[in-house]
């Protein structure tokens, strides 16, 4: 089975007050119940915000630390999932789902062996 990695992309700031918070958290953790009863879940976990990240840049053979996500966008890694499946299709699966009970962009990306 390969091991796959499920980012989690939210938008920059608080949520909308449109988003049930609560809702939510209920099918994300609905949806872990399902992973781990499967056998498909491996680890997951949640981020603070981007603002909160350090980011370490090898510069003229030192390392420039800077505060802030590394990358200018509007969308940051929020949390992941990492799963394990026979295939990539099995992966999307669970991709699928976690986009719909987060309501957030997911990247679905294999571990390499």
């Amino acid at each position: 089975m390969t091991k796959y990695l499920l980012s989690i992309y939210q938008p920059d700031g608080p949520p909308p007050a449109t988003v049930n918070l609560e809702r939510i958290m209920r099918d994300v953790g609905a949806l872990t119940e399902e992973m781990q009863a499967a056998g498909a879940w491996v680890f997951a976990g949640g981020l603070h915000d981007a603002g909160s990240a350090t980011v370490l840049r090898p510069a003229d053979g030192d390392v420039l630390v800077t505060d802030g996500p590394f990358v200018e966008g509007k969308e940051h890694l929020g949390g992941f999932t990492v799963v394990q499946a026979p295939d990539l299709d099995a992966a999307l699966d669970w991709g699928r789902k976690l986009a719909c009970a987060t309501t957030l962009p997911i990247e679905v990306r294999p571990f390499r062996h």
